[in-house]
């Protein structure tokens, strides 16, 4: 029988935990084990989980609390980790922001990994039903990840089962065989552009990513670290560069990272002085960080 990992990193979470567990609990597979690897640092989380459990029961979890800010990368290893221990044979990694429509949605995605699947990505929507991601592509020359169906309108076409060579982590069904082949999330990231690393590795190692449009997720895109914030800014920026230095060489390497500077320059004419001082030290800092 397969047992699930479920592995989420709590961070300024609080406002969605509801849903979260809520679509979590009313799964009809119920052999799972729920990892809260929790990087808030505060008490208060203590109780909106017991709130949460006590609205929508779920009979296997951890409650992991860190002593500090551990980042998304080294958190979803903990949970990983901690999942691969206690004998799952599957891993699915989440965003605590998203809702589960489906209540097969495991034991649907289940039934394709004993086909053969080995990494599985939902559709996933905004909130007003308009598609965040229905597939994705990786696009070498740019060293990014793009989302097909990315702000339109949902549609037949976005509904055909295929396979596809990026997908974020916010829901990513994975093999515990996987992470014996190809490893860990690299914990140098700290946060965004280590599912990209994931991913890329994995695919890199053979692995082939399976969209299956059949289930689909609510994501409530960036509530905890916000789009045109200092870490964001420092973050993708900075790891950008440390993908493309780790990933890529040759042309292909100093092209990706010559497009990396030259768009930058759009960034900087619409930034006010702080995000310019942000960006500048996450640049400079993208090519130093030892690889």
């Amino acid at each position: 029988m397969a047992k699930i990992g479920l592995v989420t990193v709590l961070f300024k979470s609080d406002e969605v935990l509801d849903g979260f567990f809520k679509s979590v609990s009313r799964q009809t597979h119920k052999d799972y084990i729920l990892y809260l690897v929790d990087n808030s640092v505060n008490e208060q989380s203590n109780k909106v989980i017991a709130d949460c459990l006590a609205a929508h029961p779920i009979s296997a979890y951890q409650h992991i609390k860190n002593t500090d800010n551990v980042g998304v990368a080294k958190g979803n290893n903990i949970g990983i980790e901690a999942a691969l221990k206690d004998g799952c044979t599957h891993v699915l990694i989440l965003n605590n922001d998203i809702e589960i429509e489906q209540e097969t949605a495991f034991a649907s995605q289940l039934l394709l990994m004993e086909k053969g699947e080995k990494i599985i990505v939902p559709k996933i929507y905004y909130p007003d039903r308009t598609i965040w991601m229905a597939g994705g592509e990786m696009v070498k020359w740019r060293a990014l990840g793009i989302h097909y169906g990315y702000n339109k309108a949902d549609s037949e076409a976005y509904n055909l089962p295929k396979y596809i060579t990026y997908a974020p982590t916010c829901y990513m069904l994975v093999d515990a065989s996987v992470f014996k082949k190809v490893g860990m999330m690299d914990e140098k990231y700290f946060a965004y552009y280590d599912d990209t690393d994931f991913v890329y590795r994995s695919c890199d190692a053979g692995y082939k990513l399976y969209y299956d449009p059949s289930v689909t997720i609510i994501h409530k895109v960036s509530h905890s670290s916000g789009g045109d914030s200092s870490f964001y800014i420092f973050y993708s920026n900075r790891n950008k560069l440390y993908f493309i230095r780790k990933n890529f060489s040759g042309f292909l390497k100093y092209f990706a990272i010559g497009y990396t500077f030259f768009t930058r320059i759009f960034y900087w004419l619409r930034f006010n002085k702080d995000q310019r001082k942000k960006l500048v030290q996450a640049l400079k800092n993208g090519m130093t960080y030892p690889v």
